[in-house]
This record gives C-alpha cells, structure tokens and sequence, in this order.
C-alpha cells in the first residue's frame, strides 16, 4: 500500500496537471499559410481563456497567421494570469491602413501575470514608411505590441520586425522582465522607437539587440526604477530619456540605470532631451555606465532645447529639473568633434552631473566637450575633458 506521504504527492500532482490548460488556435480555425485572416481564432482563444478559472496557456505553433488588430483585455477575466507560447510569426495585412489607423495591431491590458514567449511579430511596415516620406496623407500607424495597466509581465524571446511605428510600449505598468529581444527595423524608417517605457515601475530590459529607426529605448514621463543591461543598439537614435516637459504638469522620470551597453553607428548614444518650454517634471538619479561608443555622432548629450518644427518653443527655456546624471565607463569613438554636449535649461540648469572615466575620440584625436548650464564633478580619466 502507498505510504501517505505518496498519495499526498501523487494527489498534489494530479491536481497540478488538472489544472493547467492549453489552446492551440489550429484548433479554433487559424491556418498557418500567411493568408487567412487568424484574427477570429485567436479572439475565439482568447475568450475561452479568459473564462477559464485554470491556469491558461495559448499556444501559436509554427507558421505564418495573419493578424488583424486585437485586443486581450484582462478586465473581466475570471483569471489575470496567462501564457503565450509563439513558435510562429504573426503578420500585419500587407495594406498599412488595415492597421494602421489604430494605436495598437497587438493590444495587452488589465492582466496580472502575463508571460509571452518567443515568436516574430512581422508588421510590414515598410510601405507605410514609403508614404509617409512621401509627404502623402497617411495614417500615423500603429505600435506593434502594447502593455497597458498591467503587472507582472514577462517579455522572453520576442522578435518584432518592421514596425509601422513603435515597436514595443510598456504604459502604466508595474514589474515588467523584457529580455531576449530583437527589433529590427530600417535606420530611416520614422517613429519606430524600440521599446518605450512610460508611467511605470520596476522594468527591466535585459539581453537585447535593437536596430530601428528612432531610438533604441525611449524612456517616457512617470517612469521609475527602469534597469537596462546588456543591450546592443544600431542603427537607431540611441537610448533617450524624453522628450520630457512636452506637457507643463507631467510625471518624472527617476531611477534609470542603463549598464553594459553597445552603440553602433546611431544619432545618439546616452540622451536626456527635454522640450524648450515650461513644466514642472525632472529627471534624477540617472546612470549610464560601461558603455561602447562605436562611431556614434553624439555619444553623450543632454539637450534642453528640443524644439522640433520651431512650433510652440521658440524662445522658450526647458522648466525640466535634470540632477544626479553619473556617467560612468563610457568610452569609443565619435563620429563628430563633440563627444559630451550638455546643453542644459538656463532656468533650471542641470545639477549633480558626475563624469567618471570617460574616453571618447575623434579622428583619432580627443574628442571635445561643448557644456551650457551644467555643474558637476569629474574624477578618473576624462577625455574630452570637460
């Protein structure tokens, strides 16, 4: 007879396994051949996930399935929590306005506990760029992936390419692992930020590689404890705090660390940009350190007078509050004389700026620094020499 301590564990097994469940979208109707519209199959899973009071896995095997623009909104689910598992590629409709009036093609919100694994997000974003370099009335496109007022979300293996706009928004969420990422976009495709952050707490963004047109990472008002590592960036504008102050009352951004970072070729390598115009939001205790500049045109800047189009800003000062900056190990090379440009708020100049071993190069030459308003210290090797 079975010792009781065997039942129990045999019992607690049984349990374990009852209690999980899988859908796969072959079985709802979706077809892996790139041209049958997948979108109700996968709204279909989505509803019987949402019922479900189990532990809910949705599976997308291997293949091509067509998407249309969806929503998994976790607001009336009798669980928060659920698993998607993508073997295959989701694909955009090749005509940009099928999507590209909306915010978002894939939409996440009010979920606790979300976890997407692996899978390509194919947006085709390419034509949608086309029209709009050729000043045509166009949409402005959608974000390919959005999470939204959510927690506990875990990002591992996902590739997006071709973004008509963003390619990844964090908005308004809390505890949130993105790592194993992979964007690729074209260096001259507009708007197509990497990943953004904004309005959100305790995100980590691990183990990435970003080419895109726009930055790498944006980092929005309201973003606080944000932790990048191990990121390779290029093409692209960089990783940018901002633009801030767009807004006269707005949130501010705190507590970033960006570590272990590669820059390769792009506009920007580390940036605070803020608009040149009155707002009460900041930005503090920030850190960038052990960073490669390879040909980079502006590896290290902060620029408090973003005035884009010269509309609502001309003569204006940034009322954005930037202190406690450390930049730390940032070394390589720049592809124009200024290495280190801080072009601070004469209202609210910056503060605490901490220069740390920073070796930059022009032509093989020390590259320059060219500073406005900015007050700090420097210890250890400095080159340019601020």
């Amino acid at each position: 007879m079975p010792s009781p301590v065997l039942i129990i564990l045999l019992l607690t097994l049984s349990i374990s396994l009852s209690s999980a469940q899988t859908y796969n979208i072959l079985s709802y109707g979706a077809k892996p051949d790139g041209k049958t519209d997948s979108t109700k199959a996968l709204a279909a899973v989505w509803a019987k996930a949402c019922a479900s009071v189990k532990a809910v896995t949705i599976s997308i095997p291997k293949g091509r399935f067509l998407l249309r623009s969806i929503v998994f909104d976790g607001a009336k689910c009798k669980r928060k929590s659920v698993t998607f598992r993508i073997q295959g590629t989701l694909v955009a409709p090749s005509d940009y306005r099928v999507i590209g009036n909306g915010n978002y093609w894939i939409f996440f919100q009010h979920l606790d506990g979300l976890s997407v694994y692996g899978g390509v997000l194919d947006a085709q974003g390419a034509s949608l760029w086309s029209c709009k370099k050729s000043g045509k009335n166009c949409p402005s496109g959608a974000t390919s992936i959005g999470f939204q007022s959510s927690s506990n979300v875990v990002i591992s293996g996902l590739t997006s390419l071709n973004s008509q706009m963003f390619h990844v928004v964090i908005n308004g969420c809390r505890n949130v692992n993105i790592q194993g990422v992979k964007v690729s976009a074209d260096g001259n495709s507009p708007n197509t930020d990497g990943i953004h952050v904004q309005s959100s707490s305790i995100v980590s963004i691990l183990n990435s590689k970003i080419s895109t047109g726009d930055d790498c990472v944006s980092i929005g008002p309201g973003t606080n404890g944000l932790w990048i590592e191990n990121v390779a960036c290029g093409p692209g504008h960089g990783i940018s705090i901002g633009s801030l102050g767009k807004e006269s009352v707005e949130a501010g951004v705190q507590n970033v660390t960006v570590k272990t970072a590669t820059f390769t070729g792009t506009e920007n390598g580390v940036r605070i940009k803020s608009w040149a115009r009155p707002s009460n939001g900041f930005a503090k205790n920030i850190r960038f350190q052990h960073c490669v500049m390879n040909n980079v045109q502006n590896p290290i800047v902060i620029d408090q007078n973003y005035c884009p189009g010269n509309e609502n800003c001309p003569n204006q000062v940034s009322g954005i509050k930037i202190s406690d900056v450390m930049f730390f190990d940032i070394h390589g090379t720049s592809a124009t004389q200024v290495g280190v440009k801080f072009d601070c708020s004469s209202k609210k100049p910056c503060t605490g700026i901490r220069l740390q071993d920073v070796k930059l190069t022009y032509r093989n030459k020390p590259a320059m620094a060219d500073c406005s308003h900015a007050g700090g210290t420097e210890a250890g090797f400095q080159q340019p020499n601020s």
